[in-house]
C-alpha cells in the first residue's frame, strides 16, 4: 500500500512539474500611440544593431512593437481587420513568430495576445550569428501559402517577401523612435529553423529580426 502510494505522489509531483512549464499566453495591453518621435528624426536614426542587452522588454514596450509590426489598425466588421503593414490582395498570409528564452509564441493581432507553441528557447536557431541568442526576443516571419489563394508558386515566393519587407520596416522604425536595436537577418538556416518550429508544409520561414535593448 505505502508503494502505491509513494508511485501516485511521484506521479503527481511530476505531472505539476509539467504543468508548471507548460506556456501560458500573454496578453499584451493596448497599444500606445500617442508617443513616439517624429517620423523624419526615425528615419534619421534607423540603423541595424548586432549588440544587444539581455534587459527583456515589458509587456507594453512589447505590445506597442508588435502592433507597430503588423497590428490592426482599422476594424473591419466581419473580418481581422486591416493591419499597420499592406499585404498583396489583404491575403495576410505572414505569420510573426516570437522567440523569447522561455519558449515561442504566436502574434494573434486580432486577439492582441501572444499564443504559445513551443516551450523551448530557438533564439539560437533564428540566426547563424551569436548575437541572435543574446537578443531578449526574436521576430520570425513565416508566411503561409494557403492563404494566397490560386498564385503561382514564384507570386506567392515574391509577395510574402515584399510583405515581410513592410513589417520588418515598420519594426525597424519603431526601433529607431523607442531607442532598441535591431537587425534583419536573411543568413538564417530556414529548414533547420522551420523543423525546430514544427511548421507545416504550406508555411516558410522568410526572415528573422532581433530586438532588444542595446548593449551599454
Amino acid at each position: 500500500m505505502k508503494k502505491i502510494l509513494f508511485v501516485l505522489s511521484f506521479i503527481l509531483i511530476c505531472s505539476a512539474v509539467s504543468f508548471g512549464q507548460k506556456l501560458k499566453p500573454i496578453k499584451l495591453l493596448k497599444p500606445q500611440m500617442e508617443g513616439g518621435k517624429p517620423l523624419m528624426q526615425v528615419l534619421k536614426a534607423r540603423k541595424s544593431s548586432r549588440v544587444f542587452s539581455k534587459k527583456k522588454l515589458s509587456v507594453q514596450m512589447l505590445s506597442n512593437l508588435l502592433w507597430a509590426a503588423c497590428g490592426v489598425n482599422r476594424p473591419v466588421a466581419g473580418k481581422t481587420g486591416k493591419r499597420t503593414a499592406p499585404s498583396a490582395c489583404n491575403w495576410q498570409e505572414i505569420d510573426i513568430y516570437v522567440a523569447f528564452a522561455k519558449g515561442l509564441y504566436l502574434y494573434d493581432a486580432a486577439a492582441n495576445i501572444l499564443k504559445p507553441v513551443l516551450a523551448k528557447d530557438l533564439r539560437a536557431a533564428a540566426g547563424i550569428q551569436k548575437f541572435t541568442k543574446d537578443a531578449p526576443l526574436n521576430l520570425i516571419f513565416v508566411t503561409n501559402f494557403s492563404r494566397m489563394g490560386r498564385a503561382n508558386k514564384k507570386s506567392k515566393e515574391f509577395y510574402s517577401a515584399t510583405d515581410t519587407g513592410f513589417i520588418s520596416q515598420n519594426v525597424y522604425l519603431f526601433c529607431a523612435s523607442e531607442g532598441l536595436a535591431t537587425v534583419v537577418l536573411g543568413y538564417v538556416n530556414k529548414p533547420m529553423l522551420a523543423k525546430k518550429m514544427g511548421l507545416k508544409s504550406d508555411q516558410k520561414v522568410i526572415l528573422t529580426q532581433p530586438v532588444g535593448y542595446p548593449e551599454r
